[in-house]
């Protein structure tokens, strides 16, 4: 018997009017040029497994590379945080012990009331999980402060099975094949890691080209869409 390869993907539903119309939104948001006052800002988050060397690396030389044994230890896990600004070339990862709504709703205040607090409003795009709701400032802050973060936010969610849409998982997969392709044994040590990655990126200004719109959707995924 021949043996096929798996390949894991994100199905999308056919004929799925939700889908289209969430798909739609978060197309036509890319499209729009530049506004400091209103920019957009992706948001994704990811669990990491933390991995503890059991035994000491040896160091490269000349004739071989650094060289690690195949057992390890886990050490638990952390989670990030990633938020972009793609059309600024800008990123920023928070890498926090838990996930909660508090967790989220703290990160989301903090960049609020810092990196944005001149703007109108935010356009934020992200999943629709239960954590990244408006609900969740109001079960970290007290009520004035939550109504303040949450009417400056423009929230326009993703469908479920289409994180594709989100370019913010875009800068997550550059993240893991660029900086957490190792074992890290802490969330600290992580956190330093992290720190240097989007440090160099935001120097370089690094953004995303995306170049697929609500046009290309209705003709290249128009199996999306109800036939009417």
């Amino acid at each position: 018997m021949t043996s096929r390869k798996i390949e894991y993907w994100v199905i999308p539903p056919e004929a799925d009017g939700e889908f289209a119309a969430h798909m739609e939104k978060v197309l036509d948001v890319y499209e729009k040029p530049y506004d400091a006052a209103a920019p957009v800002l992706c948001m994704d988050e990811q669990p990491v497994q933390l991995l503890k060397e059991t035994r000491k690396p040896i160091p490269a030389t000349p004739e071989h590379g650094k060289r690690i044994d195949y057992e390890y230890e886990r050490a638990g896990t952390a989670n990030i945080f990633m938020f972009t600004e793609p059309l600024a070339g800008w990123r920023e990862v928070a890498v926090r012990e838990r996930k909660t709504k508090v967790d989220w709703a703290v990160e989301m205040a903090r960049l609020l009331e810092g990196r944005y607090a001149g703007c109108e409003k935010v356009v934020l795009v992200c999943d629709n999980l239960n954590t990244h709701k408006p609900a969740c400032l109001y079960e970290a802050f007290e009520p004035e402060q939550a109504r303040r973060i949450a009417e400056r936010l423009e929230w326009h969610y993703t469908p479920k099975h289409g994180s594709w849409l989100n370019m913010a998982e875009i800068e997550l997969s550059v993240l893991h094949r660029q900086c957490l392709d190792r074992r890290i044994e802490s969330a600290e040590e992580m956190a330093r890691q992290v720190d240097a990655w989007q440090e160099d990126r935001n120097e370089r200004e690094v953004g995303v080209q995306w170049r697929f719109t609500t046009a290309d959707a209705r003709v290249k995924l128009h199996k999306l869409y109800p036939t009417i």
